[in-house]
């Protein structure tokens, strides 16, 4: 998976909070009235009138916070300053407040009979904290300075190598995604994961306090909190997450045999033993969570498709603007509106001479209506054509659901924003750039496997990484894996799911875990998963809408007014409903199904498994 965490969370609190993003100033009157209406209870037995007071107040906050604390948000990322960074900090805070006080008096109606839409709406407001402090001042302060020590540990870390030379996490991963050097590669892993072991003791106080929040919201643990946020029980959430890693699994098993395989020839297999996990510093990426950097080491031969799309941009003049311009018009082939003129004149398309921003790619919606805006420093390359199309995936989806209560202005599930923009950019097919004139002919099948491995690196190789993280923390937070295992047992899944290992000892006092930075920023990570999921089975049911006749891995719904409105009708929902009823709409079904990306990998299957005969698979 290519570093790209969309920064959609300017949209329902849920995000907002879930993200400990910004907010801004509450008016004192709208805060009495909620604070007024949590205590009822002290007075009288609460009621469905009283929870729909308290709601219809909360969203008119919720308003108020998520446009000041977008737009606070957005000035830092776009002029990083010494007082913006305080003014955001400051907004931060005001927002994570917020989150805690509706959180604590939605749990107050619990117990009482609402109808189904407040209930939903009652349980956005409990599911969204995160990190749900105890209620208990000196513990909720605690539980926030350790949060920002354990992000500040991450975002200073750097490591000093052997030669004298300071590196930065950027550093260190751009050698890691280009070295071919076995020791250099190794250095660089290492380095890396000397920041994290002082972050051990602050972690496991952190699940201490969390688990203690989380209770105190009505949850067995943090682990059972994050599951319930999937309209179903969270025991299930876990049994379903497994199902669809079985079906993907033999694929991955396959992929991973021939990746084995040839990085053994590359490196020698006294390095990469042949009957064991791949050492996880060979694959090009600092987490070994995906392998596309690796690609020139693996590549078929005869997979170069035969026409180079950076190339193709800079023969037909495309600059940023044509770039974007050309992105929206997929969407608007399918039916969908043009973007608003605020878009381009609101928006970041390229780094700025005068200023430090923020380059990480994202989309956001300030105002909950119309005001969507991307934020990049676009590379004039095919890759970031593929991008483009993937941010306005989340603003398309954004405005879609812009009528919705401020409480189901959302994805249906948290991995289905990141799935609409991946679904999209899965229609950034040969045929499609063919369509817009960006090449003139479309390659034959024998250049599909090319195409499929470079996507397989990245996508089918991320898929258990995308497990296995919230597997290991489910299981801290509720206290299967105690504070000296934490190293042991993390080791031990990434073996199980994705056949990977350290390539040296650990110590038992690692904490290898805290150098991804999902695990101490505190960020649920099973939503990438879902996405991954999600993605191709979206794909496969809107080609199929579209009428489609190619094998799903060739189609682009570009163009397809059918497809264009199935997409939208789900987009439209929200969060409104259970996740299941969204899916139904484009899928006909209410369960996730993994088969569609064994349809879409099929002719690269096929192949590794030829390519695989009389190899000793598996680890």
């Amino acid at each position: 998976m290519k570093n790209i965490t969309k920064t959609f969370k300017f949209t329902g609190l849920a995000l907002v909070i879930a993200a400990s993003l910004t907010a801004c100033n509450q008016e004192p009157s709208q805060q009495a009235s909620v604070e007024k209406a949590a205590k009822i209870s002290a007075q009288a037995a609460l009621t469905a009138t009283d929870a729909q007071q308290f709601l219809d107040n909360v969203a008119k906050e919720m308003v108020t916070l998520n446009l000041e604390g977008s737009r606070a948000a957005w000035i830092y990322a776009n002029f990083i300053t010494e007082d913006t960074a305080s003014l955001a900090a400051e907004a931060d805070q005001k927002s994570t407040d917020a989150g805690v006080r509706y959180a604590m008096q939605a749990a107050t109606f619990d117990d009482v009979d609402v109808n189904p839409t407040q209930r939903r709406q009652l349980n956005v407001l409990k599911q969204s904290l995160v990190m749900p402090a105890p209620q208990d001042p000196e513990k909720s302060a605690e539980l926030a300075t350790i949060g920002a020590k354990l992000g500040s540990i991450y975002g200073k870390g750097s490591y000093t190598t052997k030669a004298g030379e300071k590196l930065s996490l950027g550093d260190m991963t751009s050698k890691m995604a280009n070295s071919r050097d076995y020791d250099e590669l190794l250095e660089m892993w290492t380095g890396w994961r000397e920041i994290s072991p002082e972050m051990k003791p602050l972690y496991t106080r952190q699940a201490e306090l969390a688990n203690e929040g989380a209770k105190g919201l009505g949850y067995q643990d943090l682990g059972a909190m994050w599951r319930s946020n999937y309209d179903m029980p969270a025991d299930d959430f876990a049994k379903e997450l497994d199902r669809l890693w079985g079906q993907v699994k033999p694929l991955y098993d396959d992929l991973h045999c021939y990746v084995r395989t040839e990085l053994g020839e590359t490196y020698g297999t006294d390095k990469v033993a042949q009957d064991k996990p791949i050492p996880a510093h060979l694959l090009g990426n600092m987490w070994a969570q995906s392998w596309g950097n690796i690609y020139d080491l693996v590549a078929p031969e005869d997979a170069d498709p035969g026409y180079d799309v950076t190339k193709q941009l800079a023969e037909h003049n495309y600059d940023e603007i044509k770039m974007v311009r050309g992105a929206e018009k997929f969407f608007t082939s399918l039916g969908f509106d043009a973007l608003p003129e605020t878009f381009y004149t609101r928006s970041l398309f390229t780094k700025p001479a005068d200023r430090d921003v923020t380059c990480h790619a994202s989309a956001w919606d300030l105002d909950a209506k119309d005001d969507i805006r991307i934020k990049m420093c676009i590379q004039k390359t095919g890759e970031e054509f593929n991008v483009i199309h993937h941010e306005l995936g989340h603003n398309f989806y954004q405005r879609a659901y812009k009528d919705q209560p401020v409480y189901f202005q959302n994805s249906a599930n948290d991995g289905f924003h990141e799935a609409i923009g991946d679904t999209i950019a899965l229609s950034v097919t040969p045929k499609y750039l063919k369509e817009i004139g960006l090449i003139d002919t479309i390659p034959d099948e024998s250049k599909d496997i090319g195409l499929l491995m470079k996507q397989a690196l990245d996508k089918i190789a991320f898929i258990p990484f995308g497990l296995m993280v919230d597997q290991w923390r489910w299981k801290v937070y509720s206290g299967e894996i105690k504070p000296e295992d934490y190293n042991t047992s993390w080791w031990e899944l990434r073996e199980k799911y994705q056949g990977v290992a350290a390539p040296i000892d650990r110590d038992v006092d690692s904490f290898d875990p805290g150098a991804k930075y999902h695990v101490p920023a505190g960020v649920p990570y099973s939503r990438y998963f879902l996405a991954h999921i999600q993605q191709f089975e979206f794909h496969r049911a809107l080609c199929e809408i579209s009428g489609n006749t190619d094998p799903i891995h060739r189609c682009s719904i570009y163009n397809s007014k059918e497809a264009g409105t199935a997409l939208n009708t789900m987009l439209e929902m929200g969060s409104s409903q259970p996740w299941q009823q969204a899916y139904k709409v484009i899928t006909g079904n209410e369960q996730m199904d993994a088969t569609a990306i064994l349809d879409y990998f099929a002719p690269l299957h096929v192949w590794l498994k030829n390519k695989n005969q009389g190899k000793q698979c598996g680890f």
